[in-house]
C-alpha cells in the first residue's frame, strides 16, 4: 500500500478521496485474505469484500468499540485475528485492558505532519515528555519528530526537576507532552529560581492525551510566549488529526478515514452535526475497520485559510455517554462550557423535556448583569448557542444570581421513555 503522505495536505478533495478509496479497497481485500476475523465478520454480514470500494461503503460494517476490541483479543489472543501473519511486526505496544497493538515500522509518518504544521523542523531541539515504556506515545512521537528533522530528547516521565535541567542545559525549543505536565515544569522552574520565558528557549508546544483548556492555552501563549498546538489520536489507530497555525479545528490525517456517526446506529450524520468519531487507519498490518473512539466531534468542511484541503474536526466535545440527544442532535456538557466561556463564565443549565413526541430544550440563565435578557443580548446568545450546539433553543428562563448551584449538572434530561 502506498504511503499517503503529503505533509502540506494540499491535495484536491477528489484526489484525496480517490487515493483513500483505492487504499481502503485494497485493505479490505487483503484483510479478507489474511485476517481470520475480517473474513468471519464479512461472511457473517454476507458482505463481498469486493463491494467495499469507497469510504461510503464502510457503513455496512459494524463499529468496533475499545471495549469490544478488548473482548475480541481476550477470546483470540493476542491480536483478535486482525493482524496480517505474512508481515513481520516491528513493534508491539499495549494499553489498559490490556489491548495489544502491532504497529507500523519506523518508515511510517505517524505524527510527522502534526509537528510540521506546528512549525517544528531541523532547527528545533524537542523535549518528548511522553513515556517510552510499553505505550505507543513516546516512540511514535519520537519518530514523527525525527521525520521532520528535529533533534529529540527522550525525557519521558522523568521528574519535573530533571525536565527543567534538560530544557536549560540542552537549550530546548519545543515541548511535546501534556499541558498539565508543562505547567508543572514551569512551576518547578519558578521554584528553582528561573524565569521560564526569559531564561529558556521553549517557543512551541504540541499537546496530546488530555484537553488543552482555553485559560491554560492563553497562559502559555500570553505569559510564556509558547505557541501551542493540539494533536488527536488513539493508540489503536495512531494519529488522527492535528491543529495548524490557524487553530480553527483539527486537520484529519490522510492515512485515516474518519466518519462522524450516530453511536446508536453506526450511520453517518450530516456534516456539521455532532457524533462519534469512528476511524479506519489505512494499512496492511492491522485490519481494524471502523474503530469507535467514543469521542464526540463534528466535521468542519470549509477550506482552512492555511491552504490544507482536508476536512477538520471541531475539537472533542466530550464522550458518547456524557451527551444528550435533542431532536436527533447531540448536546454535550463541553459545548455548554464553551458557551459559558464566551459569556464570562455565565452560569447556565440546559433542561430537556418532552411534550407529546417533541423534544423541548430550555436554557436556564442566571441574570448576573442588566443586559442579560435584552433583545440584542438574546439574539447574540442564541446565535452563538446555535453555532456551537447546532440545535435551537425553545425557551429561555432567567433566574436570580446564585440560582444554579455549582454542583448541579450542566444538562438535565427530564424525558421518560
Amino acid at each position: 500500500m502506498n504511503q499517503l503522505f503529503d505533509k502540506k495536505e494540499s491535495w484536491g478533495k477528489r484526489k484525496r478521496k480517490s487515493q483513500q478509496d483505492k487504499a481502503l479497497a485494497y485493505m479490505v481485500k487483503l484483510g479478507y485474505e489474511k485476517s481470520g476475523h475480517v473474513k468471519a465478520m464479512l461472511d457473517a454480514h454476507k458482505i463481498n469484500p469486493a463491494n467495499i470500494k469507497t469510504r461510503e461503503d464502510l457503513v455496512c460494517l459494524p463499529v468496533t468499540s475499545r471495549e469490544k476490541l478488548v473482548e475480541m483479543e481476550q477470546l483470540d489472543p493476542p491480536y483478535a485475528g486482525l493482524e496480517n501473519p505474512d508481515i513481520s511486526i516491528d513493534r508491539v505496544f499495549t494499553s489498559p485492558g490490556p489491548v495489544y497493538e502491532p504497529h507500523l515500522s519506523e518508515d511510517d509518518h505517524l505524527w510527522a505532519r502534526a509537528f510540521f504544521a506546528a512549525g517544528i523542523g531541523p532547527n528545533d531541539i524537542a523535549l518528548n515528555a511522553f513515556s517510552y515504556h510499553l505505550v505507543a506515545a513516546g516512540l511514535t512521537f519520537h519518530n514523527g519528530l525525527r521525520k521532520i528533522g528535529a533533534t529529540v530528547i527522550p525525557s519521558g516521565s522523568s521528574s519535573s526537576q530533571i525536565q527543567v535541567q534538560l530544557i536549560k542545559d540542552l537549550k530546548v525549543t519545543a515541548y511535546v507532552g501534556t499541558p498539565s505536565f508543562l505547567m508543572a515544569i514551569i512551576n518547578k522552574a519558578k521554584e528553582m529560581g528561573h524565569d521560564f520565558k526569559k531564561d529558556f528557549r521553549v517557543k512551541k508546544a504540541c499537546f496530546a492525551a488530555e484537553p488543552l483548556l482555553p485559560d491554560l492555552r492563553r497562559m502559555f501563549e500570553n505569559d510564556y510566549g509558547i505557541d501551542t498546538y493540539q494533536m488527536y489520536g488513539a493508540t489503536e489507530v495512531g494519529d488522527v488529526a492535528y491543529e495548524c497555525s490557524e487553530k480553527k479545528g483539527w486537520h484529519i490525517c490522510e492515512e485515516t478515514i474518519v466518519e462522524i456517526v450516530d453511536p446508536a446506529t453506526g450511520k453517518n450524520v450530516p456534516n456539521g452535526e455532532l457524533g462519534e468519531v469512528v476511524v479506519t487507519r489505512l494499512n496492511e498490518i492491522f485490519f481494524l475497520l471502523r474503530f469507535g473512539t467514543g469521542d464526540l466531534s463534528r466535521f468542519i468542511v470549509d477550506k482552512c485559510p492555511c491552504g490544507r484541503t482536508s476536512y477538520r474536526l471541531a475539537g472533542i466535545a466530550g464522550r458518547v455517554g456524557d451527551a444528550v440527544k435533542v431532536r436527533g442532535l447531540f448536546v454535550a456538557p463541553s459545548q455548554i462550557k464553551m458557551i459559558q466561556a464566551k459569556f464570562n463564565n455565565l452560569p447556565l443549565q440546559v433542561v430537556v423535556s418532552r411534550t407529546g413526541h417533541e423534544d423541548i430544550l430550555k436554557l436556564r440563565i442566571e441574570k448576573v448583569s442588566p443586559e442579560i435578557g435584552s433583545t440584542s443580548w438574546e439574539e447574540g446568545f442564541k446565535k452563538i448557542f446555535r453555532e456551537i450546539c447546532t440545535v435551537r433553543i425553545d425557551t429561555l428562563e432567567y433566574i436570580n444570581a446564585g440560582g444554579i448551584k455549582p454542583q448541579e449538572k450542566l444538562i438535565v434530561d427530564h424525558r421518560q421513555y
